[in-house]
């Protein structure tokens, strides 16, 4: 008798439809075909044991499984589900009449029950695509899997549940998620704000503006200068997600495994910081299996790297395309994945070895060519891809003593806001450009050209500051930037000054300066 099961197997963040085929004849051998990983092999001594704890036998004929297409390789427990029905169905135990229309996905323990799989999300959009009416999955993955609307999903406890239901003898009620009620529901709960912030008023400007434009940033300054806290509060200040980003966030952590039991949709931004002994392939993705690394878990968010100059050089150099692109491919002998990895890179770092260079209160120890050795650390290709750069000292204690609050996240969030719709709107007609920092050199010379005033503070920047030539384009984009958060169509000489301040790793004494 030949079966047939559906379920898929997930590439970057596309699913692609697999048929399992079960045929039984007469024999006792088992053939599991189709490019099955080590994990699927493995499925069948699972679904022996979860079968017989059930009080189910595992049919004792000549079994073949073929899972197709054939040419696609299989990875992960996922396929113990629609295996093991498969298997029941071919030996009579499950009714066939319903089989093709559910797809199914699911690892069973030994005791039947129903353990999380990746992809979960994916999946459920790939069901609905190819018209399933409805899709089986553990109760852990349920609520992911609900957001995909017009699609009846379905979270089982164990296998036993699974057969109820296929058989009809079971009364099951698919999960709904009001999808937009979560999802505008957690959008504006932040566990870190800058009303706790006290003085560094710079700073926090410069974070304004990074995050209205949505430029990359560095913070050089010493140890207890508040530089990860600030960074920490910078999602509280950006532009909510829309519900396009959200479900694509969402996909990303789905995939990699990252969504909690309770989780439907991330309705805020994300904000990772990967330790700087992180290697290229977690951080960019990639592995046997391929998973995605921090660039793309921080899709749509931050990517903070605190202590950069301690980061491999290996590990920052294979940042620089994907601030370029913003998207990774990741291709390797067997496979060619591609994931999304737009995101604001945050950096921050010490001035010096001893991390006190221009702190006001403590010496610094290091020489002139110690500080230069340690700032080159970091490649001038990098650099050019951080438009604002900006330091910063420790506050001073009648800062810290004052007990007026700082000004709330949530007032600095409707500028950004109001600067983020003024972009939105200007590159209406510019596809795949959304904010300020995506500007192409064209987009620069039409939308922040300046006057001939402007013109000529700019040569004198570049001349008595050392500048060099790639901090030309920065500049302009950033002075764009603190433009619109001043609701100026025309970039003003107040504008440039302003973006000129934060190019202090772009001054050519950075090593002298204060020596």
């Amino acid at each position: 008798m030949l079966v047939k099961t559906y379920c898929a197997a997930v590439t970057g963040l596309e699913a692609t439809t697999v048929t399992v085929e079960v045929s039984l004849s007469r024999g006792v051998l088992f053939h599991l075909t189709g490019l099955p990983d080590n994990a699927v092999r493995e499925s069948h001594d699972r679904i022996v044991a979860a079968l017989q704890n059930n009080g189910y036998k595992f049919p004792v004929a000549d079994i073949t499984v073929n899972m197709a297409p054939a040419d696609l390789r299989k990875e992960g427990s996922g396929y113990d589900l629609p295996l093991a029905i498969g298997l029941l169905a071919a030996s009579g135990k499950v009714e066939t009449s319903r089989l093709g229309s559910y797809m199914m996905i699911g690892e069973l323990g030994l005791d039947g029950r129903m353990q999380p799989v990746r992809g979960a999300l994916p999946i459920a959009i790939k069901a609905r695509a190819e018209q399933f009416k409805g899709l089986i999955v553990p109760r852990q993955n349920v609520r992911e899997a609900a957001v995909v609307d017009k699609l009846d999903v379905y979270g089982m406890e164990s296998i036993t549940d699974v057969i109820a239901f296929l058989n009809g003898s079971g009364a099951y009620e698919p999960t709904v998620v009001d999808t937009r009620a979560e999802f505008y529901a957690n959008q504006n709960h932040f566990e870190h704000d800058f009303a706790d912030v006290r003085g560094q008023e710079s700073v926090k400007r410069a974070l304004e503006v990074a995050a209205a434009g949505g430029h990359n940033l560095i913070m050089i300054g010493p140890p207890g200068s508040g530089k990860s806290m600030m960074a920490k509060r910078l999602p509280s200040i950006l532009p909510p997600l829309s519900l396009a980003e959200s479900l694509e966030t969402t996909q990303v952590h789905s995939v990699a495994g990252k969504l909690s039991r309770d989780t439907s949709l991330i309705s805020q931004r994300p904000f990772r910081s990967p330790h700087h002994t992180i290697s290229p392939v977690a951080l960019v993705g990639g592995g046997t299996n391929p998973q995605p690394g921090e660039i793309s878990l921080a899709h749509n968010g931050v990517l903070f790297c605190d202590e950069l100059p301690e980061f491999n050089r290996s590990v920052l150099e294979v940042l620089r395309q994907p601030l370029e692109d913003r998207r990774i491919t990741i291709s390797r002998s067997k496979y060619t994945v591609e994931y999304p990895c737009s995101f604001m890179f945050v950096a921050s770092m010490n001035p010096c070895p001893c991390g006190y260079y221009g702190d006001p209160t403590h010496k610094c120890v290091c020489s002139p060519g110690q500080i230069q050795r340690y700032m080159n650390k970091i490649s001038g290709p990098l650099l050019d891809r951080i438009d604002i750069q900006v330091e910063i000292t420790p506050v001073p204690f009648d800062d810290i003593s004052r007990s007026a609050p700082g000004e709330p996240s949530e007032a600095i969030r409707q500028r950004v806001v109001r600067a983020r719709r003024m972009q939105e709107e200007r590159y209406r007609s510019h596809p795949g450009t959304h904010c300020n920092a995506q500007m192409t050199e064209r987009m620069i010379h039409q939308y922040a050209e300046p006057d001939s005033d402007g013109i000529e503070i700019l040569r004198m920047a570049m001349k008595r500051l050392s500048l060099s030539a790639r901090a030309y384009n920065r500049i302009l984009k950033v002075a764009r930037t603190i433009a619109d958060l001043d609701s100026s169509a025309n970039v003003r000489t107040e504008h440039l000054a302003e973006a000129i301040g934060y190019r202090n790793l772009d001054r050519g004494d950075w090593a002298e300066r204060g020596a």
